[in-house]
């Protein structure tokens, strides 16, 4: 199983972008899909998570800003981001949780490449 993200790049204080994260191989089912971050000097976190069943869930720090969204024919999660700040500056992994037979125990977490963000003020 793989996790191609893309998408990053260079914007301005104010601006949008949408990075786009697709899982392929061996797949019987994604249960979770999301988005993490890490900045500088800083610890991985959570950015948004899209959850098979169940709602979405979001850091406080991008509520209101970023969307998260699935499309499950296409096994790709994507992350809307408007109204970038200075402070979302990090490289963005994307992760899934994906069962790959239908036997019992074979559900495992995956890790996309990062894509790097950076957002100019």
């Amino acid at each position: 199983v793989q996790l191609q993200a893309s998408g990053g790049g260079l914007v301005q204080a104010g601006e949008s972008l949408r990075l786009s994260c697709a899982a392929s191989g061996s797949i019987f089912r994604i249960n979770v899909m999301g988005w993490y971050r890490q900045a500088p000097g800083k610890q991985r976190e959570l950015v948004a998570v899209f959850p098979s069943y169940g709602s979405t869930n979001y850091a406080d720090s991008v509520k209101g800003r970023f969307t998260i969204s699935r499309d499950n024919a296409k096994n790709t999660v994507y992350l809307q981001m408007n109204s970038l700040k200075p402070e979302d500056t990090a490289v963005y992994y994307c992760n899934a949780n994906i069962k790959t037979s239908p036997a019992r125990y074979t559900s495992n977490d995956y890790w996309g490449q990062g894509t790097l963000v950076t957002v100019s003020s």
